[in-house]
């Protein structure tokens, strides 16, 4: 049993604790408040002039299937041998021993949702992982099919442009995500008659159309969104919008249509042309409209352990620092079907916890401590991204 106490505490259920404690066994937290009994015999940590967090929470990466270094041999996000690829699943990619992962836990972030990478129309199952390095990566899974990425834009027709083949255009792309969602519609009627045939690809499909995971949308550009947007309300499936680089230019649609997006990532340069409006006002114009979104890295585009001054960023830029905290936090958990067990300082949930320096939103602060399901890591005496574990 270990005791937290004395820090300053945003639960992100509600409430914010100038001077509380949590109470957690067992690898769950039992009870938080500002007056808990705390057993004679209860481990203590003092956190007192320190914030305390849930585990930051990054819902778009590409840890492990681009692993660090990154160089052809660690890049197994795209399979790029057909641009209609559901069957694809990226915890059949991850490198649970890419170093990545411990820079994130450095970063305080200790959960994240890893997905193919965007070249493909469709182009398979995400999975979300807590950052705790183990041997195996069923060690670290926490939900597996998190969702199916789907893909927009640029992308998809550059790689098969190049190739002579479909998608070549916008159309095309749209077409291909349709086709896929139809077939499994046509699939699902098979089966159980003697026409049906087994196929993992639309048994990944049907997990979107019976509602156990979302589409998980590449989508820069406004028209590109929309045309997403579109495609779920056709097929009556639900949607996350990732990257959403111009949704501050369609902010009332999205809050319309109670979009869900996976902003960021924020700090890059506009590097190709559907970028060209992209905003640092984007996270600030969506929260005034009501738009549910987290912050996200899009790792390795940068590096995910630094998710906490990307959140400072759009702080910056309009954001409230509250919102700013949440969108790193709850709403992540939220937005990825988790938010009954992380996200969040309750009872019942993971004692996933992170004391901070300071203000999280600061450039300058850093995680001291932290915790992910009880167990302790060992940062670095400089927390440059290495960290060693001491299960509890």
């Amino acid at each position: 049993m270990l005791a937290i106490c004395g820090g300053k505490i945003f639960t992100m259920n509600g409430d914010v604790l100038e001077q509380g404690c949590i109470l957690t066994e067992g690898g769950k937290i039992l009870a938080v408040g500002a007056g808990i009994d705390i057993p004679a015999d209860c481990e203590r940590f003092d956190a007192t002039g320190k914030i305390v967090t849930p585990g930051l929470i990054d819902a778009h990466t590409h840890l492990g299937v681009y692993a660090e270094p990154t160089e052809w041999s660690a890049e197994d996000g795209n399979e790029t041998s057909a641009p209609v690829t559901p069957a694809m699943d990226a915890l059949d990619a991850v490198n649970p021993a890419d170093i990545a992962f411990d820079d994130a836990l450095a970063g305080g972030v200790t959960t994240v949702m890893i997905a193919p990478g965007s070249a493909n129309a469709v182009g398979g199952q995400c999975v979300v992982l807590k950052t705790q390095r183990r041997s195996t990566v069923e060690d670290m899974l926490f939900k597996r099919h998190a969702g199916l990425k789907i893909a927009f834009g640029e992308n998809p027709r550059r790689v098969y442009g190049d190739q002579q083949k479909a998608p070549v255009t916008r159309m095309a792309t749209a077409y291909l995500v349709r086709e896929t969602l139809q077939k499994a519609r046509n699939y699902l009627k098979k089966k159980g008659t003697k026409d049906f045939t087994p196929d993992f690809g639309m048994d990944a499909v049907l997990r979107v159309l019976r509602h156990e995971m979302p589409l998980r949308a590449h989508a820069h550009r406004a028209d590109d969104i929309m045309t997403a947007l579109r495609i779920a309300r056709e097929f009556d499936v639900d949607i996350v919008l990732d990257h959403c680089t111009e949704g501050h230019l369609i902010a009332p649609e999205l809050a319309r249509l109670q979009a869900r997006a996976a902003v960021g990532p924020q700090l890059i340069t506009r590097a190709k042309m559907e970028l060209k409006d992209k905003s640092y006002r984007t996270p600030a114009v969506l929260a005034e409209h009501g738009v549910q979104f987290a912050l996200v890295s899009d790792h390795p585009v940068v590096p995910n352990m630094f998710l906490s001054v990307y959140a400072g960023l759009a702080v910056r830029f309009g954001l409230p620092p509250l919102t700013a905290l949440r969108a790193v936090t709850s709403d992540p958990a939220d937005i990825l079907g988790i938010g009954d067990r992380v996200g969040r300082l309750a009872p019942g949930y993971d004692a996933d916890i992170v004391v901070w320096s300071g203000d999280p939103l600061e450039m300058a602060s850093k995680p001291e401590k932290i915790w992910v399901g009880g167990s302790v890591a060992d940062l670095a005496a400089d927390n440059g991204g290495t960290a060693t574990w001491q299960p509890k």
